[in-house]
């Protein structure tokens, strides 16, 4: 049976529209979309057979399946055919079991999905995938913009701009200047994007590229363009696929803009509605207490998100005021028993050095997130026989200053109390051993 989505209003507007038109708002209300699959065309394979077809590609080395997305390219976008696909082979990422940690913690079956051992360090290859993959279908069929463009912290912007020179296409990137790590800033420089650095925060940028992207000059690649969440879903799934297709009990989920919030439950969705799955884990959002509007608002008992200015923080990709995917996070929360709670800046640092020392190497938005397990384990929300997943967003290796800075004791307002400075000696025999022996007696 021939599979098929299209985009549709999040707000229930009437009206479908194919996912190759450069649409980011419905044409009718302003609000999100959404991709909506053809559920009962899906429905031609049961459950178990969706498993053992995902099963069957994962990981295999046949042209696009191999990938951890396209691998289950029936839900997440069967138009696109085989050489269009832009992927670099993306997911299939760990499944860390943080022994070590949970029992530091209080949880003793906590694990990490390492999303940053993706192709360029980040979660957002998922999506990213998806949307270049459409773009160059819609420019095949007559598509005419200068250039992909995102406005980003970091992490979008280098994602964007390995899929677009593997593709051959041009991409403009916005960033705020001196708010990206090295790494991050020169990811998009080395793939040939056109790197602006504008004196504004995040939400600054965004503004901006929704203009441009208004205009037609450019198509926009952030995640308020829902291609972006249909690639982003199968975290969820290869979550549950990794342990034999079982649910857990919680995934924690370090989140900014909340794209990736509505997409972990999308796909949770399209599991339980096809049945692969009987129930939803519960959700937990994290949220940088610096950049925290949805922790203010849930906490309030509100419904709606107002945007806030965004303070710095040293998890760089979620210090966004004004996040586009609100509604449609708040909707993950309701439908995934959720909550959400907030890491001071102390907190998040504390919290990667004491996972750092356990061999994870987090950056500093996994760490939001190791922290506000912490939090949800000591007043009881989580807990100790329940199996956690806390998502990494990104490699640690891309925030090499932060690791840096911490051990120096060079983070303002922040004790480093595992600060693991080097020792420098002379090259003499018995100050080695003395130093050997003052560490460990």
């Amino acid at each position: 049976m021939a599979y098929s989505c299209e985009l549709r209003c999040f707000s229930g507007c009437d009206g479908a529209w194919p996912v190759t038109r450069p649409l980011y708002t419905c044409p009718k209300c302003g609000g999100l979309l959404q991709v909506a699959h053809d559920l009962e065309a899906l429905r031609d394979r049961s459950g178990p057979a969706w498993m053992k077809l995902f099963d069957e590609r994962y990981r295999v080395s046949t042209w696009p399946y191999g990938s951890g997305v396209w691998g289950k390219r029936e839900w997440v976008m069967p138009q696109v055919p085989d050489d269009i696909v832009v992927s670099t082979y993306e997911g299939g990422s760990n499944l860390f079991w943080a022994e070590r940690h949970g029992r530091e913690l209080g949880v003793r079956d906590l694990w990490v999905k390492l999303c940053g051992q993706s192709h360029s360090g980040s979660f957002k290859d998922l999506g990213m995938t998806v949307l270049v993959s459409v773009v160059r279908l819609a420019l095949r069929d007559g598509l005419a913009v200068k250039a992909i463009a995102c406005a980003s912290t970091g992490d979008t912007s280098a994602s964007l701009a390995a899929y677009g020179a593997a593709a051959g296409l041009p991409v403009v990137v916005l960033l705020p200047k001196g708010k990206v790590s090295s790494a991050q800033l020169v990811q998009p420089i080395a793939h040939g994007a056109l790197v602006l650095g504008l004196d504004t925060d995040f939400d600054g940028c965004m503004h901006l590229v929704k203009q441009l992207a208004a205009e037609n000059l450019v198509y926009l690649a952030n995640s308020m363009n829902p291609l972006r969440l249909e690639g982003q879903k199968t975290v969820g799934i290869e979550i549950v696929q990794q342990f034999d297709w079982q649910v857990p009990d919680w995934i924690v989920l370090p989140s900014g803009n909340l794209g990736n919030a509505a997409a972990l439950y999308q796909g949770f969705r399209m599991m339980k509605e096809l049945g692969l799955i009987s129930r939803y884990p519960r959700l937990a959002v994290a949220q940088a207490e610096a950049a925290n509007p949805l922790y203010r608002a849930w906490t309030a008992g509100l419904r709606s998100v107002a945007p806030i200015t965004a303070a710095p923080t040293q998890a760089t990709a979620i210090q966004i005021g004004n996040p586009v995917s609100a509604p449609r996070a708040l909707q993950a929360l309701e439908a995934m028993n959720g909550v959400v709670e907030q890491a001071s800046e102390e907190e998040l640092c504390e919290a990667a050095a004491r996972a750092d020392r356990t061999g994870l190497y987090t950056c500093p938005h996994t760490a939001v997130g190791l922290a506000v397990l912490q939090k949800l384990v000591a007043r009881g929300v989580v807990q100790p026989h329940e199996r956690v997943i806390c998502i990494s967003t990104a490699s640690g290796l891309k925030f090499t200053e932060f690791k840096v800075r911490y051990h120096e004791r060079a983070i303002e307002g922040v004790r480093s109390s595992l600060a693991n400075p080097p020792v420098f000696l002379p090259p003499d025999y018995g100050a080695v051993v003395d130093a050997i022996r003052e560490r460990f007696g």
